[in-house]
């Protein structure tokens, strides 16, 4: 059974969207977008933003776990050891990442 708060939600909404006969629908929506949408998409972005700050830009010790990284055969690109995506900042070969990481 739902909630009596959802129920009133949901009697709003549904009263918002047969508003529409008087042309009130659109201004609703319009409102609802500039109060809740806009202000989500604020947070959102300043969450990411936040987070970013806090990571750490060093990588994780690299660990040659025998079930990873497994080479059959060689990549029909490039020296056959990179993937076609291959970020050599973010992306381990099979015996470690490559050169100097920053």
């Amino acid at each position: 059974m739902a909630s009596p708060a959802s129920m009133v939600a949901r009697r709003v909404l549904s009263a918002a969207s047969h508003a529409g006969h008087e042309g009130g629908s659109a201004r609703t929506w319009k409102i609802l977008s500039f109060v809740l949408a806009l202000p989500g998409v604020a947070v959102c972005i300043a969450n990411a933003y936040m987070k970013m700050q806090q990571h750490s830009h060093e990588p994780p010790e690299f660990v040659a776990y025998s079930h990873l990284r497994i080479r059959t055969k060689k990549w029909p690109w490039g020296d056959g050891n990179h993937s076609l995506f291959h970020n050599p900042h973010e992306n381990a070969l099979p015996d470690g990442y490559e050169g100097p990481r920053h």
